[in-house]
């Protein structure tokens, strides 16, 4: 060691309040600036950011609809995992929390008349594959100045994608009809699925049951009022009208609705996702399936 290393002092520590003192800092000071300091570091801001993200894409109409778990299941995908009540923690610090109306008294639309074909379904509904089982139905619509709309659809039990949307202002062959030709349009050639409804007239008469035949597809009905045998449509139509309509002032016109359910339908396939289809879409879930 060289004399003149030797000759510098050691290396003293000093007490907070000496320093406080030469300083001429009081301690009160010095302890609410550390409170301070200490509460604006937020070690979920980085999970925030990500929250806000998601909750931003999942908006329909201006509203938040996604659930925690559904924020769960895309903050997993990012590598962050954190439990259910901690994500509604930060969903109500972020105020993203689901903004949903659950009131319907819209009248179901019935269209019952006898029944030509077995219920081959039974409520087993596990369909894993895409194209294999398709379930239809027709639901109203309340429109402005008393009118109303029509909308049939058809969706896959596995992946939960529409398949075939049209809208009328009344449920005639035309609607129906539409409907599964778009179905038809959508499906692979080689697709024969199982087509499942309700009893509804539209659905037995002679033109429909033989664009099925023609086609190879197989007809199943819903028992008698029974509409849990054709839950997978039901819960969509609930979404649908949840998500979309309920709690909004009555679109003035079909033009007006039409142009809203496009939308959501482009949202529902290619944006929602769900933990029945794996936390994917179902455009997603449809093409790992099939790829698999």
């Amino acid at each position: 060691m060289r004399d003149d290393q030797a000759s510098l002092p050691k290396k003293q520590r000093y007490k907070i309040g000496d320093l406080l003192k030469a300083i001429k800092l009081p301690k009160a000071t010095y302890h609410d600036e550390r409170k301070q300091i200490a509460n604006s570091y937020d070690k979920y801001q980085e999970v925030k950011t990500q929250i806000l993200k998601i909750a931003q894409r999942f908006r329909v109409r201006g509203r938040w609809i996604a659930g925690y778990r559904r924020i769960q299941t895309e903050l997993a995908k990012l590598g962050l995992h954190l439990s259910g009540d901690t994500i509604r923690k930060l969903m109500r610090e972020l105020n993203v929390q689901v903004t949903l109306y659950n009131r319907h008294r819209n009248a179901k639309y019935s269209s019952y008349h006898g029944k030509v074909a077995d219920n081959k379904l039974k409520q087993e509904f596990n369909e894993a594959q895409p194209y294999r089982i398709i379930h239809t139905d027709v639901t109203q619509v309340r429109l402005a100045k008393h009118q109303w709309a029509y909308i049939s659809v058809m969706i896959d039990e596995a992946s939960q994608e529409i398949l075939a949307f049209q809208i009328s202002t009344s449920p005639n062959k035309d609607l129906i009809m539409r409907t599964l030709e778009e179905l038809i349009n959508n499906l692979p050639d080689d697709a024969r699925p199982i087509i499942h409804s309700d009893q509804g007239w539209h659905y037995q008469v002679a033109y429909y049951t033989q664009k099925l035949a023609d086609h190879h597809f197989i007809q199943s009905m819903s028992r008698k009022g029974n509409y849990l045998d054709n839950a997978p449509v039901e819960s969509f139509f609930h979404l649908f009208k949840t998500e979309l309509l309920t709690g909004f002032p009555p679109c003035k016109d079909i033009e007006e609705l039409t142009g809203l359910s496009r939308n959501y339908v482009q949202y529902f396939n290619h944006i929602r996702t769900t933990l029945k289809t794996k936390g994917m879409t179902p455009v997603e879930y449809r093409n790992h399936t099939l790829a698999a």
